[in-house]
């Protein structure tokens, strides 16, 4: 017995489907060739540098002459004075900017728009340009010279609107019946923000500050214009010292012609990636914690 006809599907449902599956094999292929290749990155980084990666190691300075004894420890100093000191500068300021964008500018006017579209463009601006903007305003017109405190700066601004972005949407998510409850118990405003929507928000803003201190410990291109150097064989002593970063490192090493610097910088790598994960695993947590508060 034959299927009735008005049982059948369309054949424009028919042909949707197919597009359907078409698309997402060429989603799943995409995104295969991609888990394929950071695979394989990091199954060759793995190889070449988790023999080298030990105490030692991160406890020994770089060193030109003895690649088998080179170590991070200069390198690892440099990069959590970096982190460090850009932290303590950009979380007073982007904080404080988004309380002020999301909670005191109830008209958006052409002003506020204007700053927040801007904000939002400076997010997706190219790290060089952060670091041609540190050189132009740190070094030459300011005078503070190539130094960590220079550096530190630099890498503020650069993650300044992803501090302001994040903290901003952590703020909208603050339903707005704890801003009136608070209000029509007779509380300001500020303290209305202070015990009631910025305790609320605080895992999401610390999610925006890991985050960005995340990037911060690994970018490399805004220092190399502020005054990072390649090789320092002893770790920083004061914020006007010579310093690196241990990106900058990596990148020594690995364009050193002896395979026992590409070692080194393999295990650098997998130093470097350790550190990162910790970073996002506790930004994922303290998602996570929110969410299941929520």
């Amino acid at each position: 017995m034959s299927t009735p006809a008005f049982l059948n599907p369309p054949a424009h449902t028919q042909k949707r489907k197919r597009r359907n599956l078409f698309f997402q094999s060429i989603c799943l292929f995409a995104a295969f060739i991609a888990v394929a290749i950071l695979c394989t990155l990091i199954y060759k980084v793995v190889v070449d540098g988790v023999g080298r990666v030990s105490l030692d190691f991160i406890k020994a300075n770089p060193s030109q002459m003895f690649p088998d004894k080179a170590g991070i420890w200069s390198p690892l100093v440099g990069s959590m004075y970096i982190m460090a000191l850009t932290i303590i500068f950009v979380v007073p300021v982007g904080v404080a900017a988004a309380i002020y964008l999301e909670e005191f500018t109830y008209r958006k006017n052409r002003l506020v728009r204007f700053i927040q579209v801007n904000i939002s463009n400076l997010a997706g601006v190219p790290s060089i340009v952060f670091g041609m903007l540190g050189l132009s305003l740190f070094v030459t017109v300011i005078g503070l010279g190539k130094s960590i405190l220079t550096g530190a700066l630099t890498m503020s601004i650069l993650v300044l609107p992803m501090v302001i972005l994040v903290t901003q949407e952590a703020l909208k998510a603050v339903p707005k019946s704890y801003r009136e409850a608070s209000l029509a118990l007779g509380s300001t405003q500020w303290q209305t923000i202070r015990r009631a929507v910025i305790p609320r928000a605080i895992p999401g803003i610390l999610t925006g500050i890991i985050l960005a201190a995340s990037r911060a410990i690994g970018e490399t291109a805004p220092l190399i214009v502020v005054g990072a150097v390649g090789l320092v064989t002893f770790p920083p002593d004061s914020l006007d010292d010579r310093y690196t970063v241990l990106p900058l490192q990596i990148l020594d090493w690995i364009g050193q012609p002896k395979e026992e610097f590409r070692i080194a910088a393999a295990a650098a790598i997998l130093v470097l990636m350790g550190l990162l994960i910790v970073l996002n695993s506790l930004a994922i947590i303290i998602r996570a914690r929110q969410q299941a508060k929520g």
